[in-house]
């Protein structure tokens, strides 16, 4: 089977931080090889940055979409760019998003 979208729902939220950290990288480097999309679900604002290229933001209850964010770095991505400016700035975004979500 070759599918073309997968489904992630947290898969790496109960690991420490580096051991997650390479394995967003592994799992980037799949995407590119065999050309597959995911949904990847996470609570780690800065996981959601790296890995997407849209990154979408719910409300609790009801569940909709309050907040939608186009990632602008290409790929494929260095370990680096979660130091970079840019990228602590739409993690920010991101977050006061999801804090307006949460009232």
């Amino acid at each position: 089977m070759k599918p073309r979208v997968f489904l992630f729902d947290e898969p790496f939220g109960a690991l420490d931080e580096i051991t997650r950290e390479r394995l967003n990288d592994e799992l980037l480097r799949l995407f590119q090889i065999e050309g597959f999309a995911g949904l990847f679900i996470t609570h780690s604002i800065s996981e959601a940055v790296y890995m997407s290229t849209k990154v979408l933001v719910m409300s609790a209850r009801p569940g909709q979409i309050v907040g939608s964010f186009d990632i602008p770095f290409s790929y494929p991505r260095a370990h680096s760019l979660r130091y970079e400016p840019k990228f602590a700035e739409i993690c920010g975004e991101v977050s006061l998003a999801l804090r307006g979500a949460l009232v």
